[in-house]
């Protein structure tokens, strides 16, 4: 397998929606692609099928495992262990500035001020979420994360 192939496969294909969220957060194609699981499901069918490698089929470095930072360090060791840890920061970014554009636009918080975040969850991940949480304080909307008022517990 051609591991640097995929590796930049992988970060090509998740390109475009970032690109629909901070470009076209409104359109139909936005919400069909990256709103929904098309992205989840494919990102995590591929995660799954490397770990499944890395677990059943050898393809790991020696010593890999989570007991210890050594043996977490050693799945990195390995090209599908970076493409295992690649794709789960890939799904999970991704995920987090989605669901900060639809958070946005519920809570009418200006494109112009969500944007930065979506970006910033796309280069730097949580630094993303915790400048959206900012902006939501800053706007007296708090950092709930429940999605409508209704849903908030009450005393």
């Amino acid at each position: 397998m051609d591991w640097n192939l995929l590796y930049m496969l992988i970060n090509a294909l998740v390109i475009p929606a970032w690109l629909l969220l901070l470009l076209a957060p409104g359109w139909r194609t936005t919400a069909i692609a990256v709103h929904s699981g098309i992205y989840p499901l494919a990102y995590g069918s591929l995660y799954t099928i490397c770990l499944i490698a890395s677990i059943f089929f050898g393809q790991s470095a020696e010593g890999v495992g989570m007991g210890s930072i050594a043996a977490v360090s050693a799945l990195f060791d390995h090209p599908n262990g970076v493409i295992v840890g690649w794709s789960h920061y890939l799904v999970f970014d991704l995920f987090v500035g989605a669901w900060i554009g639809r958070d946005s636009r519920r809570r009418a918080i200006p494109h112009l001020a969500a944007a930065p975040c979506i970006l910033a969850s796309f280069l730097f991940g949580p630094v993303g979420l915790l400048a959206y949480m900012l902006v939501r304080i800053s706007r007296g909307e708090g950092i709930s994360l429940f999605e409508t008022p209704e849903e908030t517990p009450r005393p």
